[in-house]
């Protein structure tokens, strides 16, 4: 497991039904894409987060693949429509196998 890698969301607490939100994750990961060497002039491993998504009440809402290019600490911000009160997971996979995910609940005002 990546040591220090922490996922952070923003989603609100309330929404009116048929609202659109706004939701901002990001989560913090050193990202190695595999291209660079150590002192040694060894190739340092690829370790990235390869894959993020993001369901709620079970249906998907965005899937998205990440290859080495993607920046340390990678941001998403994307919108999402809300029909009804529920729970946002994330999840975040990396190439070791680890999976970090975390959820929201939204309230319906």
């Amino acid at each position: 497991m990546a040591s220090g890698v922490k996922p952070r969301v923003k989603v609100p607490k309330s929404a009116a039904a048929g609202d659109s939100i706004t939701i901002k994750t990001l989560i913090s990961h050193k990202m190695e894409s595999g291209q660079r060497k150590d002192k040694e002039g060894n190739p340092i491993p690829r370790s990235i987060i390869n894959r993020f998504t993001c369901e709620f009440n079970g249906e998907s809402v965005i899937d998205v693949t990440l290859e080495p290019a993607i920046s340390t600490n990678p941001y998403f911000e994307f919108d999402a429509m809300v029909k009804e009160a529920g729970t946002f997971k994330f999840t975040w996979y990396d190439d070791d196998g680890d999976v970090y995910d975390t959820s929201k609940d939204i309230a319906i005002a």
